[in-house]
């Protein structure tokens, strides 16, 4: 039987203490060494659409606060967004490849498709909300002769339908239209066009009587005269259209609904490295400077934690659920 060394017991038990001691120590050095290399941000969207502006201005923000490090914005539109997700959740789960999500491709995706490439809750990590985005009623002057909601709901009455375009079967703008018509009660025949371009010529040409558009979307439009905005979905009046009341403002109670954009990480990335990019995401866009640039795109600033951000996903999972079910669209 070995006779046990006690100088070297004492010396490893020194070693065992000291290791742990350093254990949290090398953690911080990791997180705070985060970047090291550019980050990429992936959008299921083309160059000029909603999601892509959000993400620029964030890119911009975060690059500037990592000390020139590059952010790159990779836009893999298709699909409404799925092939940007399905890569993203195949990513290495290291922090330096994240996504920008949104609303349909994290909350209305699981009831408008049968199967899907990818699982919102267990392939993603939530980082922080950075925005959410009102919609507009949005018709042609020259074709509807409404200055409100209520004119609208009356006009509509008179015709033989409303047609509402959407920018794309299946997604807020559509189902949003479904809820407006549940709210009215008018059930409204959606017209999908391919892009925004293609769906307000649709509302010029008076193929279709209105549609739901972005706020930051529609600001210019309404502006310029060439559309009116009869009222918005959010909770308050939006600030680039602050003279149009919100639809609930108007007498519709029910009719509340919004999209959002937030950063999510591929499964299994560093707890401390999520807790670092949500830290950053959240200071970025809640700056001056980033929040004005965000607002005057049209969008109101959230910056949530990731666990605010995870309850939201799924709270909107449950509400645009019931409207996917009740139309019984399906996109597969």
């Amino acid at each position: 039987m070995t006779t046990p060394n006690p100088s070297k017991a004492r010396r490893a038990l020194a070693i065992g203490l000291l290791a742990a001691g350093l254990l949290p120590w090398a953690a911080a050095q990791a997180q705070s060494a985060f970047p090291s290399r550019p980050v990429r941000i992936i959008v299921g969207f083309p160059a000029g659409t909603g999601p892509d502006i959000v993400a620029r201005l964030l890119a911009q923000k975060l690059s500037e606060n990592w000390g020139g490090m590059g952010v790159i914005v990779d836009n893999k539109p298709g699909a409404g967004g799925l092939i940007a997700a399905s890569e993203a959740a195949r990513a290495t789960p290291d922090g330096y490849t994240l996504m920008l999500g949104e609303t349909g491709q994290l909350s209305i995706a699981p009831s408008s498709y049968n199967k899907l490439p990818y699982d919102p809750v267990k392939d993603f990590i939530p980082v922080s909300q950075v925005v959410s985005a009102d919609f507009a009623l949005l018709v042609n002057p020259q074709k509807v002769p409404a200055k409100n909601v209520k004119e609208f709901v009356d006009w509509t009455k008179q015709q033989k339908g409303l047609f509402m375009a959407t920018f794309g079967a299946g997604t807020p703008g559509h189902f949003g239209a479904f809820m407006f018509g549940e709210a009215i009660g008018i059930k409204p025949e959606p017209v999908h066009y391919k892009s925004t371009g293609d769906a307000l010529g649709g509302l010029f040409s008076g193929d279709v009587q209105g549609v739901f558009a972005s706020v930051g979307l529609a600001a210019p439009q309404v502006k310029a005269g060439k559309l009116a905005a009869l009222g918005t979905t959010g909770p308050a009046r939006a600030g680039l259209l602050p003279d149009v009341p919100t639809i609930k403002e108007q007498g519709f109670s029910t009719l509340e609904f919004t999209s959002w954009f937030g950063i999510v990480a591929p499964a299994k990335t560093p707890a401390d490295i999520v807790a670092r990019l949500s830290a950053d995401v959240q200071k970025a866009v809640r700056s001056p400077e980033g929040k004005q640039k965000m607002e005057d795109a049209g969008f109101r600033v959230t910056g949530t934690t990731g666990d605010e951000f995870a309850r939201i996903i799924r709270a909107d999972t449950v509400t645009w659920g019931k409207a996917v079910a009740a139309t019984g669209f399906k996109a597969d």
